[in-house]
């Protein structure tokens, strides 16, 4: 084909990605499998084409667009990119291979195809070009496990990561020692060592299910519930002071004690989602719908005098909308706050009518009154409520209270312990008249010349089904958990995984769309959502399937043959071994110390700081002050 043409195709990409390329797909005979669009072909075009040639309109050049079959094959005035089964014809083909004046991605562009990948391209358009829609926007089914493979099969989490080390001439390994096996599994399950106790107990026990009952009391921890909340709150960006230059206190530990007991009481995921997203719209929520709806009040917010409300709300919704596509749909939304996202189907309106639907979020009296210098800060609407934690045990104190006489000393003492329980402020959820949101041209909050949008969901996901006329926070919370949903039971369980496993089942837990990285094991992740859901999105029920799994107590150090086959554990036919997070570090050092304190939920600690930790702090000026005793040694999730 000549290169005289004047239509330049710019296969580029001008911003970072985590793809790192592609592999060759080795079948049981040691040849080539055919090509996947999904899982070979998507990843090489989204590195290195779909900045220039992709969902972006505003950015696309030469009219040329490879995310799509119609696109990628139209005729472009006597030639087309690709021509299904014909690579003579595919201008795609030769630009790949031309001299530097032709050749796509352009040398200035610094992105370049390996041999690898342009091999792959070909094959690919040789094999018919076929395309598939974007594997995670399918909705999940459950995949066959009724074949079994050996008799080791315990469950269909083995069952997938045997078919996988069968498929790649691999075994798996041995099983880990019983201490190392209970340490594991308290860390994970608690974040806190094994005692001495408990592992004695644990080699003694003869009984076949002996695993099973480990695992079953660490379940019913209460310290279960806190390490599940320090994943939880590192999502939804959780803190107890406002993250700017003053740094102010805010009020949100009844949100933290309402998460902790959620997950101890094993609340189901849909239920746990609804409630933060929409507590205060939830008929018949009560206090734990208002505590739990914190979560849409927690923003790094500024409290200066300056503030231009306008501004700050455009912020807010922005960070909104962005954690909302971070934590349940596992999506870079945010990349269209100002134009259309680059690689993946959504269009900047689409963003801004996300942002519609937190559009009834009363902000006013923050932005009026909270810029005042207080510590802790006034963000308005707020309340004074007990907690779920508080309530438990004014419970508890009443039913004491009942089996004890009048006069008796120890009736005292509980009565001043009851006394000294008061409901604590938190920010919740308020729903007003909703303001007016317009898609920003290039998200400037100034400009006020975009179209009014309503609130709805992007067209590449299953529609909205709206209670009411105009889509409610709830009505989204509702949707993010429909079983046609791709999303959001793939991404939570790819992040269970991830804290059992050490790395998702893929490896880009925030990311699943075009630039993120294709599971290594599709099967699996699709049977666990599939399961989560069916089972009433069951987090206790999820976890245990995981880690009573053989791959999870399996040994986590390599044989040879292991690293030279397999040196990422890429199949799991190993334990994987990772770093304890700080906050566990901590805990750790001050739990074999003896002074870690056992109490769960309440006010933060304060541990010991040097002189001066709070001297670069103003609005307002303030001390540090270290707690004493038991307070001051918190679990990190407290400090």
């Amino acid at each position: 084909m000549s290169p005289s043409f004047s239509l330049r195709i710019g296969l580029l990409l001008t911003l970072p990605v985590s793809i790192v390329g592609t592999q060759v797909w080795a079948g049981a005979n040691g040849g080539e499998t055919k090509i996947s669009f999904n899982r070979d072909v998507r990843p090489i075009l989204a590195d290195k084409c779909f900045a220039c040639h992709g969902p972006d309109g505003g950015s696309r050049k030469a009219g040329l667009r490879l995310d799509r079959h119609e696109d990628a094959t139209s005729d472009l005035g006597g030639y087309a990119a690709i021509v299904p089964g014909n690579l003579d014809a595919s201008e795609l083909a030769y630009r790949i291979r031309a001299d530097e004046d032709d050749r796509m991605p352009p040398a200035d562009y610094r992105k370049f195809l390996s041999e690898k990948e342009k091999h792959t391209l070909e094959r690919w358009i040789e094999e018919g070009a076929v395309y598939e829609k974007h594997w995670a926007l399918i909705a999940p089914e459950r995949p066959e496990t009724s074949e079994l493979i050996d008799s080791s099969v315990a469950g269909p989490v083995d069952f997938f990561i045997l078919k996988k080390l069968n498929q790649n001439g691999l075994r798996p390994g041995g099983e880990a020692d019983r201490t190392t096996l209970l340490r594991r599994l308290a860390f994970d399950l608690t974040g806190l060592p094994p005692t001495p106790e408990s592992i004695d107990a644990f080699l003694r026990d003869p009984a076949p299910d002996a695993w099973e009952k480990q695992v079953d009391w660490l379940l019913a921890s209460s310290h279960f519930g806190e390490r599940m909340a320090m994943g939880w709150f590192d999502l939804v960006r959780f803190a107890d002071t406002v993250g700017y230059h003053g740094d102010q206190v805010q009020n949100v530990i009844p949100y933290r004690d309402w998460v902790i007991e959620a997950f101890n009481r094993n609340m189901p995921f849909d239920q746990f989602t609804r409630l933060q997203l929409a507590g205060d719209l939830v008929e018949g929520a009560g206090d734990d719908g208002l505590i739990a709806s914190c979560y849409n009040r927690l923003l790094q917010t500024s409290h200066e005098g300056g503030v231009q409300p306008k501004e700050y709300a455009a912020i807010y919704d922005a960070d909104r909308v962005r954690n909302l596509g971070s934590v349940w749909l596992g999506m870079t939304v945010g990349c269209a706050q100002c134009h259309d996202h680059k690689f993946d189907p959504i269009r900047q309106r689409e963003f801004y009518q996300l942002v519609a639907f937190f559009a009834d979020l009363e902000e006013h009296g923050h932005l009026k009154d909270g810029c005042c210098n207080t510590n802790p800060t006034r963000r308005l609407p707020e309340m004074d409520i007990f907690s779920p934690m508080d309530r438990r045990e004014m419970a508890r104190l009443e039913i004491a209270l009942s089996a004890l006489e009048e006069g008796d000393p120890a009736r005292a003492v509980l009565e001043g312990t009851k006394e000294n329980l008061k409901p604590r402020r938190v920010m919740v959820s308020k729903a007003i008249e909703p303001r007016i949101i317009r898609i920003l041209a290039r998200g400037d909050w100034m400009d006020e010349s975009g179209e009014i949008v309503q609130p709805n969901v992007p067209a590449a996901l299953p529609p909205l089904s709206k209670n009411e006329e105009r889509g409610t926070r709830l009505d989204l919370a509702d949707w993010l958990t429909t079983p046609e949903h791709p999303l959001t039971a793939r991404v939570f369980v790819n992040r269970i995984w991830r804290q059992f496993f050490g790395r998702g089942l893929s490896k880009s837990l925030d990311d699943f769309g075009s630039q993120g990285t294709w599971p290594d094991h599709p099967e699996l992740l699709d049977w666990l959502a599939v399961e989560f859901r069916e089972s009433g999105w069951d987090v206790k029920g999820l976890i245990r399937i995981l880690v009573t799994s053989t791959a999870y107590r399996r040994t986590s150090t390599p044989t040879a043959a292991e690293m030279e086959n397999d040196p990422e554990n890429q199949w799991f036919g190993r334990q994987n071994r990772w770093r304890l997070e700080a906050e566990l570090i901590r805990d750790q050092a001050l739990f074999l110390a003896g002074l870690l304190s056992p109490k769960i939920g309440g006010e933060s600690g304060h541990p010991y700081q040097p002189l001066g930790y709070y001297e670069h702090l103003n609005f307002p000026k303030r001390q540090y002050k270290a707690d004493q005793g038991e307070q001051q040694y918190r679990r990190g999730l407290y400090t």
